[in-house]
């Protein structure tokens, strides 16, 4: 296993948290994996007190974004439908002069359902489209029943921060609203 602990911002919808701190309880806390970063139960200093939807995406970028490396985005039933984990995933792929990008790695939760479940669809045009594409710069697992196997998994997606950042597809429209999911 790694001896390098990243700081992972853990993007998820709410409806997923008891299966997201089990996640980061045994990864984080029992494991010492990653550094969790985000907002949640299990994550220090979570609460942004406004309604300001542009106030809010400023801080969760200075505070949790800004000294992470990879994103970890966990797959539940709706993730994909709403709007702040496109918000997130599109301001962890932000690549610039200043600004690295964050490695972005996809994790089915227990409940995802393989035949219902969706991907958000900013992780999905970062993922391998066709078996004639050459690359991409996305990847995602089922849940980990390893710790090795996930340590590997994040720093392939730190690794590609710097191998594969011409694969990155981030465009600059963005949802409005969340969509809706049954």
């Amino acid at each position: 296993m790694s001896n390098i602990r990243h700081k992972c911002f853990i993007s998820y919808h709410h409806e997923d948290q008891d299966e997201v701190d089990e996640f980061i309880r045994k990864f984080d806390h029992d494991k010492d994996v990653f550094i969790a970063r985000g907002l949640g139960e299990e994550m220090a200093s979570d609460i942004i007190n406004s309604e300001d939807t542009t106030y809010v995406m400023k801080r969760i970028r200075e505070l949790y974004l800004k000294d992470s490396t990879v994103t970890l985005v966990m797959l539940g039933k709706c993730t994909w439908a709403r709007r702040y984990i496109d918000w997130e995933i599109q301001a962890s792929l932000r690549n610039g002069e200043t600004v690295t990008p964050n490695g972005l790695l996809g994790i089915k939760l227990p409940s995802y359902s393989e035949t219902k479940g969706m991907f958000p669809n900013r992780l999905n045009i970062n993922l391998k489209q066709s078996d004639d594409q050459k690359d991409c710069y996305a990847r995602y697992m089922s849940y980990p029943s390893r710790s090795d196997t996930l340590s590997k998994a994040i720093d392939a997606a730190f690794e590609r921060r710097s191998t594969h950042v011409k694969w990155i597809n981030n465009p600059r429209e963005r949802f409005k609203n969340n969509r809706h999911c049954e």
